[in-house]
């Protein structure tokens, strides 16, 4: 159930780094309050699962999710530039993902 959690605030961080960017410097209303909703959202749940969890392979874990779901959707829905050494770096990093998580030990 802890690496649930871990998962799902790792898609809240994706969440809130692409509302930070469409919030264009807090300048916009529902941007900044989702940008909001989705930090609490995702330190909330971090900090749950780091009750039984390892903080390491955890915190990797949660990066991880987030920086490869925003390079993912920048590129799908921003406009960012798509280039094979950027799939294959994001296919590195969930990979180490998956191994942080298959390595990380439960209290």
């Amino acid at each position: 159930m802890a690496w649930l959690l871990v998962v799902v605030a790792g898609l809240l961080e994706t969440g809130f780094a692409v509302c930070l960017k469409l919030s264009h410097g807090f300048t916009r209303l529902w941007p900044t309050i989702a940008f909001c909703l989705f930090a609490l959202g995702s330190f909330g749940l971090l900090t749950l699962s780091l009750k039984k969890l390892d903080i390491g392979p955890a915190y990797a874990v949660w990066t991880g999710i987030g920086a490869a779901g925003t390079a993912i959707y920048g590129m799908a829905f921003l406009g960012d530039i798509v280039s094979t050494l950027k799939v294959v770096s994001i296919s590195l990093v969930v990979t180490g993902v998956i191994g942080l998580q298959l390595s990380g030990s439960a209290h």
